[in-house]
């Protein structure tokens, strides 16, 4: 089978592209602040909970109508501003949020009716799970498990104002439109396009957003009508 990627639901094998992997498999680098100790060896280092971005690079290759193809697809891939969902056979039950980066320098056969080259996407460093991007509507008392090993950053809707606690990390939602989205990866809260921060009081100063731990979640609330999660599963 060959293998092939679709970025921002674009299936690439449209323009004749198919890939090979050996790049699918970086991981992103975990950030450290290195502290220097006067007459203390070696260095110091703080710990940060940021992951740095990772640099995913497909080898490509079109085998049918090159040059149309790759003309479709220069324009395609270029068309595409910010973070786009990114998903390759590799890792089917997966997707990435990556741009496309850098340029295209295609070497064609001799012939220019074929051409091999690199496709580099610029890409956060989370490998989603697909079926963590699903709203579950959850009920009061309800447990959910995170079945990975990294804690999740979940976008949490809520219909009506109430009070929400996920694992003791409460906020409080004092009004709302239709619903409310509360975006624990973006920090904030909103309605479509509208702001609604200044609706939305924590349980603590430093507005600590809920995170969705590995194992057993346990989430209560009163007030709201409905409560639907969306989890963001991810690995590294």
């Amino acid at each position: 089978m060959r293998n092939y990627i679709t970025f921002s639901g674009q299936d690439l094998r449209e323009f004749g592209l198919y890939i090979s992997g050996s790049g699918v498999y970086n991981a992103p680098e975990r950030a450290y602040e290195e502290i220097e100790i006067p007459g203390r060896d070696g260095l110091l280092l703080g710990h940060e909970k940021r992951l740095g971005n990772v640099e995913i690079t497909y080898p490509a290759f079109i085998y049918t109508n090159f040059k149309e193809n790759i003309g479709k697809l220069k324009t395609y891939l270029l068309s595409k501003i910010g973070y786009q969902v990114l998903e390759d056979t590799y890792y089917p039950d997966y997707f990435r949020r990556g741009c496309y980066y850098g340029g295209l320098e295609v070497e064609p056969t001799s012939k220019n009716d074929a051409g091999s080259f690199d496709l580099t996407f610029m890409c956060k460093p989370q490998r989603y799970l697909v079926s963590g991007r699903t709203a579950v509507t959850v009920a009061s008392g309800s447990v959910i498990n995170n079945p990975t090993e990294m804690p999740s950053k979940p976008l949490i809707r809520v219909y009506g104002t109430g009070t929400i606690a996920v694992n003791g990390t409460q906020l409080t939602v004092l009004a709302s439109r239709d619903y409310t989205d509360i975006d624990c990866e973006l920090y904030d809260c909103y309605y479509l396009l509208e702001n609604r921060n200044a609706y939305v009081t924590f349980d603590s100063d430093d507005m600590h957003f809920p995170e969705l731990s590995p194992g057993d979640n346990e989430v209560s609330y009163t007030g709201f009508s409905e409560v639907k999660i969306t989890p963001r599963w991810f690995r590294l």
